[in-house]
């Protein structure tokens, strides 16, 4: 494949990706694209470049990116900003379809862990979607933080988020706390995403307590029944102790028709970056594509 760093804009900032194209592309050869999606605290450097090989080695073009205030993109820092980025996926859906090898009609979307949300609301609001698959969601985003904390854990979060969120209205900033604090360490497979994070300088370990407010206020699977009739796949765990498979099973579950769900066995969430779950993931992953969104689009 060929890997070509871009950048474009998303409601005035200029914003960070790449570009990937299958080898050998002739003028005429026309490919469907997929815009991949990472997660909470992810970058695009942290993970999808693997995603975006095996799609590119199945004729698709790929575009990663870095959302706002992430990576080298512009924008305030850090945030998750959650309907923010899913403005950044609308954009960067129209570069991709603007490129040349590239069939504006035939655009779908990849979104893995949080990222798995973004996408399911970007095309239930984006009839240019054509295809879906999202990889480890959060349906729900209370459901998600209140199951995995104990009820008091829970309560001592809110009350911390509460007096933020009044502290940030007056002040104009949030308090930052430590990663762990606001995304809960997965004890199963913490080890691959520490040596993952560590050697990529974007990787943060600091966020603000808005993100708890702002999780708590986005729920992909209020929105999740607008995608049908165009297809969405959902990949979970379940054995995933970050984010439970419940929460794909409850976004399938709203879904319309056409619409799968694939549960892997035994794995942790991070676990799903890397082999042999990898290719678990990217068998159905690519089958599903090439199904409703063939690489070679029909003129």
């Amino acid at each position: 494949m060929v890997k070509d760093p871009i950048s474009f804009f998303s409601e005035g900032h200029k914003l960070d990706g790449d570009l990937y194209l299958p080898d050998g592309l002739e003028q005429n050869d026309i490919r469907a694209g997929v815009v991949l999606c990472h997660g909470y605290t992810g970058v695009k450097d942290l993970y999808l470049p693997d995603n975006a090989r095996v799609l590119c080695d199945a004729g698709y073009a790929v575009l990663t990116f870095d959302y706002k205030g992430w990576g080298k993109s512009e924008g305030a820092r850090d945030r998750l900003a959650p309907h923010s980025r899913v403005a950044d996926v609308q954009a960067a859906m129209t570069f991709l379809g603007a490129q040349p090898q590239v069939d504006a009609n035939s655009i779908g979307l990849y979104g893995t862990s949080y990222g798995g949300a973004t996408v399911v609301w970007t095309a239930a609001i984006d009839e240019r979607v054509k295809c879906v698959v999202s990889v480890v969601g959060v349906g729900h985003g209370q459901r998600w933080m209140r199951s995995v904390r104990r009820p008091d854990e829970w309560v001592d979060m809110l009350e911390r988020s509460e007096a933020d969120r009044i502290e940030r209205t007056i002040a104009g900033e949030s308090e930052r706390a430590d990663r762990g604090e606001i995304l809960l360490a997965d004890r199963q497979s913490a080890a691959l995403a520490a040596a993952a994070r560590k050697d990529n300088p974007n990787a943060i370990n600091t966020l603000p307590l808005e993100y708890i407010d702002e999780t708590l206020q986005f729920h992909a699977e209020w929105v999740v029944d607008k995608i049908a009739p165009r297809p969405v796949l959902f990949i979970t765990s379940d054995d995933d102790r970050l984010v439970p498979p419940e929460e794909s099973e409850s976004m399938y579950a709203k879904a319309g028709e056409p619409k799968k769900l694939v549960v892997l066995k035994g794995y942790g969430h991070y676990e799903v970056y890397v082999e042999p779950a990898f290719s678990e993931v990217m068998a159905p992953t690519s089958e599903w594509f090439q199904e409703y969104m063939p690489p070679h689009p029909k003129p």
